[in-house]
C-alpha cells in the first residue's frame, strides 16, 4: 500500500464482525500484538477498537444482526457519506444501512456493490480512521474478489473516482495513482456459496512465522506462504471464528 494514512476515497478502517468476540481478541492481540479496548457505552453495543501502541488499526464487534457472517468488512474515506451512498444507488450498488451518525465520530453507511460485496463507507468528524497503515500489524492491502471484474470497475471508478491499473491477471485500485489495493477475478475454485467480497492484508515482519503462529493458535492457512512474482510474500489465513485474513511481508512494500 502507498498510502501511510487515510485519504478521501482510500481505504481508512477495518472491522472484524465475530460471533466469539473474547475468543477473537485474544487471537489477534497474541497474533498481531494488538491492545483492545471495549467501548463501555451500552449504545455501543461491544464494539472494541484494537490499538498498536496509541494508534487505533482494526475494530471487533459481535454480529449485530441475524444473518450477518463472520467476516472483515472494509471502510473506504468519504467527505459526504449521505453523497457517496446516493452515487452508489446511482451506479447501480445498494445501501444496505444508514447513512446515519456514529456519536461524535462520524457518519457511516453499509453498501454492497452490484457484483454482492459489502462495504462501508465512513465520513469522518472525530474518528479518522486508521491511525497506522502498511506498518507491521496493521492494514495494509485490500482486495475485492468478485466473479465481474468488468462491472466491478465501472462501479468503483464511478462512485469512489479510482485510478485502475489493470496487468494480464490482476488489477489494482489506486488514489490519484497510490495503489492501496486490488482485484481477484474469482474462478470456479472459489466453491459457489462464496459471495464476493473485500478482505483485508495486514502488514507483518515476517509471514511464515505468522502463518505458523496463526495455526497454532487455533486459526487455519487457506494459502500456505508465497512470494508473488514482482510483489510480496502473502499468506490468506483464517481465525478460529471461521474470518478470512491476508498478511503480506511489510518490508516488500516498503
Amino acid at each position: 500500500m502507498k498510502l501511510d494514512k487515510p485519504v478521501t476515497g482510500g481505504p481508512c478502517w477495518t472491522e472484524l464482525g465475530t460471533s466469539d468476540l473474547a475468543g477473537a481478541r485474544r487471537f489477534y492481540e497474541a497474533l498481531f500484538g494488538w491492545r483492545a479496548e471495549t467501548d463501555p457505552r451500552q449504545e455501543a453495543g461491544g464494539y472494541t477498537i484494537a490499538h498498536l501502541g496509541d494508534a487505533a488499526v482494526a475494530a471487533l464487534t459481535p454480529l449485530y444482526q441475524e444473518g450477518q457472517p463472520v467476516a472483515w468488512n472494509v471502510s473506504f474515506a468519504v467527505p459526504d457519506a449521505d453523497a457517496a451512498a446516493a452515487r452508489v444507488a446511482q451506479a447501480g450498488g445498494t445501501v444496505l444501512v444508514g447513512p446515519m451518525d456514529v456519536f461524535d465520530m462520524g457518519r457511516f453507511a453499509v453498501a454492497m456493490d452490484p457484483t454482492g460485496a459489502a462495504f462501508q463507507l465512513w465520513q469522518a468528524r472525530s474518528f479518522p480512521g486508521a491511525g497506522l497503515l502498511n506498518a507491521p500489524g496493521s492494514l495494509g492491502w485490500v482486495e475485492l474478489l468478485t466473479r465481474a471484474p468488468e462491472r466491478a470497475v465501472e462501479f468503483y471508478t464511478a462512485v469512489f473516482g479510482w485510478t485502475v491499473n489493470a496487468a494480464e491477471h490482476y488489477t489494482q485500485w489506486g488514489v490519484d495513482g497510490a495503489d492501496f489495493g486490488g482485484m481477484l477475478a474469482m474462478d470456479d475454485k472459489f466453491p459457489h456459496e462464496v459471495p464476493a467480497h473485500w478482505m483485508p492484508y495486514f502488514a507483518v515482519v515476517d509471514v511464515d512465522t505468522t502463518s505458523a503462529d496463526a495455526a497454532r493458535a487455533g486459526g487455519s492457512v487457506l494459502m500456505e506462504p508465497t512470494s508473488l512474482p514482482d510483489g510480496p510474500r502473502i499468506a490468506v489465513l483464517r481465525d478460529p471464528q471461521g474470518a478470512v485474513f491476508g498478511v503480506y511481508r511489510s518490508a516488500d512494500e516498503s
